[in-house]
C-alpha cells in the first residue's frame, strides 16, 4: 500500500489535540506515534500482519490484531473522537460495509486514498491501453493488493447516497494541494474528513484543503 510522510502530514493536520483516535490497517504504528508526539492523542491501532505488529509493540504503540473485514463489531459506538482508514479502503472487500462501522465508533472519521481517477492513470488507460503503473499504483495488474479502486467524484457520491457529512477534503499532487474543479482530474491522493451527523462543534460545511 501506498503510504508516505506527506499523508501521514495531512491526517496530523486534520486530528484536534488531546483526540482519541483507532487508526485502522496502521502499519507499523508511525501515523499513531506522530498523532501522540504532535497531537497528545491517545492512539491505539488494528493490524493484521504480525511483523507490523511487533514494530508498533517496539514503538510502544497500543495495536490489536484483527482482519478489517470482519468489521468493528468489537467497538463500542461512538468510543472514539476520530477512526482513521489511510491508504486501506482499496484493499478491503467491503468497503461500505466498514465505512458504515467507522461512522458508527467514531465521532469524526479519516478515510485517505488514491484518487484512480488521475491524469496519469487516465492516460496509461487510454492511449496505452494497460493498466496505470506509477508511483501511485505501483503494481502490475497481477500482483496488486487493491481491489476496489475508486475516484475523488466517485467517493463524494457514494458519501451523498449514505448520508456522511463532509466536514473536509484535501486533495494532492505530491506536496501542492489541488482546488476545487480539478480535484478529479489532478489529485493523486485525497483525504475526506467525515462524520455521520451534523454537529456544533464542526461546521458540517465541506471546506477546500
Amino acid at each position: 500500500m501506498h503510504r508516505s510522510p506527506i499523508s501521514y502530514d495531512r491526517i496530523v493536520e486534520l486530528v484536534e489535540p488531546d483526540s482519541t483516535v483507532l487508526d485502522l490497517g496502521c502499519g507499523n504504528g508511525e501515523l499513531l506515534q506522530r498523532l501522540q508526539s504532535e497531537r497528545s492523542a491517545q492512539g491505539r491501532g488494528v493490524e493484521i500482519e504480525e511483523s507490523l505488529i511487533r514494530e508498533c509493540i517496539a514503538k510502544g504503540i497500543s495495536v490489536f490484531q484483527g482482519d478489517l473485514d470482519e468489521g468493528l463489531k468489537d467497538y463500542d459506538s461512538q468510543a472514539y473522537d476520530y477512526v482513521i482508514l489511510n491508504q486501506t479502503l482499496q484493499v478491503v472487500h467491503q468497503p461500505i460495509v466498514l465505512l458504515r462501522e467507522m461512522i458508527r465508533v467514531g465521532r469524526r472519521v479519516i478515510v485517505g486514498f488514491p484518487n484512480f481517477a488521475f491524469v496519469q492513470n487516465r492516460v496509461q488507460l487510454t492511449i496505452g491501453g494497460r493498466m496505470p503503473k506509477n508511483n501511485a499504483l505501483p503494481y502490475e495488474w497481477y500482483d496488486t493488493p487493491n481491489i476496489h479502486l475508486c475516484t475523488y467524484r466517485d467517493f463524494h457520491q457514494l458519501c451523498r447516497r449514505e448520508h456522511f457529512v463532509v466536514l473536509r477534503q484535501i486533495c494532492m499532487n505530491g506536496r501542492r494541494r489541488i482546488p476545487a474543479g480539478l480535484r478529479n482530474l489532478l489529485a493523486v491522493d485525497v483525504y475526506f474528513l467525515l462524520s455521520g451527523r451534523h454537529t456544533n462543534a464542526i461546521t458540517a460545511k465541506a471546506t477546500a484543503g
